[in-house]
């Protein structure tokens, strides 16, 4: 088992190591379970409002987006009015407070917090179902999926150390982000092309480094027996691992993706 070699070469041994071998499977069955159930949230909210966003009923009408396809209020004042960039932000801004806040969260509150931010996160994506066909989301999805499980189970098993990724891959996010809001300005397609092959490479990075960090730094701290932290430490993998996840699959939306 690679995760009991990881533990012996932390200095733990005998029957600790086999206790912390078998808490380390559970650690990650919550981190994969919680993520999940995020995902479950993100992608249920962005289709049900993006449902309420549009109409087909020219009398419901506030703005026609295509032959048959109309606003709703509710979609004109989420993708056409100013609140359009609060809700575009409004997922980074989250990230943000809720790393901050997370020290003086009890795991409960955190777990219901990061449910909150993938409902939110739901609607700052919920136009893609305006934007592409569903057949080309579901098929994307699954190509994310399993990229992702590739990943992931590679970060988990690998002998080789990845640590040293995290300050690369941390600078490569700014500079997506960075180039992302000048695009928003510049509509530049061939920006647009290279921030998305880049985000891809980079999330698929930091899905493995993330999933070694996770599995290693439940070692350490297990080793020591700090349970408290251990909770919270769950829910803050499976945040990293929902932003790899979702972050990859939107960069690979962009590039296969059928418009509708």
């Amino acid at each position: 088992m690679a995760e009991y070699n990881t533990i012996q070469a932390a200095g733990v041994s005998g029957a600790r190591a086999a206790q912390i071998d078998e808490g380390l499977r559970a650690h990650m069955n919550k981190v994969y379970g919680t993520m999940s159930v995020g995902m479950f949230i993100t992608f249920a909210a962005a289709w049900a409002i993006s449902g309420l966003a549009v109409t087909t009923d020219p009398s419901q009408a506030v703005a026609q987006i295509s032959a048959d396809k109309y606003l709703t209020s509710l979609g004109s004042a989420i993708y056409m009015s100013p609140l359009k960039w609060v809700i575009m932000f409004a997922p980074l801004l989250f990230v943000f407070g809720f790393g901050a806040a997370i020290n003086r969260l009890s795991a409960a509150a955190a777990q219901t917090v990061f449910y909150v931010f993938a409902a939110v996160m739901g609607l700052s994506i919920s136009s893609i179902f305006l934007v592409f066909t569903g057949t080309s989301i579901i098929q994307v999805f699954l190509v994310t999926a399993i990229a992702f499980a590739g990943l992931s189970l590679w970060g988990y098993t690998t002998k080789k150390d990845i640590s040293g990724w995290g300050s690369f891959l941390i600078m490569g996010v700014i500079g997506l982000i960075v180039a992302s809001i000048i695009n928003i300005f510049l509509g530049s397609p061939a920006i647009q092309f290279a921030v998305s092959i880049l985000g891809v490479l980079i999330f698929a990075g930091l899905t493995a480094y993330d999933t070694q960090n996770i599995k290693n730094t439940y070692i350490q701290h297990a080793a020591h027996g700090d349970k408290e932290w251990l909770g919270k430490a769950a829910i803050m993998g499976a945040l990293n691992l929902y932003l790899d996840f979702i972050n990859m699959f939107m960069f690979l939306l962009q590039l296969l993706g059928n418009r509708e």
